[in-house]
């Protein structure tokens, strides 16, 4: 067994009523509300001459990274995360040839 010198043994008390006081604030921590509805996203094409808009609604699901998703009113996925999600976009609206 290794010999622990006076420093080590300050800074060990030190450390354990650090973490000590850290867990005892984290208690007192309230857990936040999320509302029901989470993020809308707004698209408005150009692309076909006149200006389409289409309407995303991210809605809270059982898990935090994941959201319920309808598209102008229509359910796309009961439940995706943030990635596929902009995924699914850029699949939708894909880039046009240059004139």
């Amino acid at each position: 067994m290794y010999r622990q010198t006076n420093k080590a043994s300050k800074n060990y008390r030190k450390s354990y009523t650090n973490r000590k006081f850290a867990i005892e604030q984290e208690s007192f921590v309230e857990p936040q509300n999320i509302p029901e509805l989470r993020r809308i996203i707004e698209i408005t094409d150009y692309d076909s001459g006149e200006p389409i808009t289409h309407k995303l609604e991210l809605y809270k699901t059982d898990r935090i990274d994941c959201y319920k998703v309808l598209v102008d009113g229509k359910l796309w996925k009961k439940r995706i995360g943030w990635s596929n999600i902009l995924a699914g976009i850029r699949k939708a609206l894909p880039r046009l040839a240059r004139e």
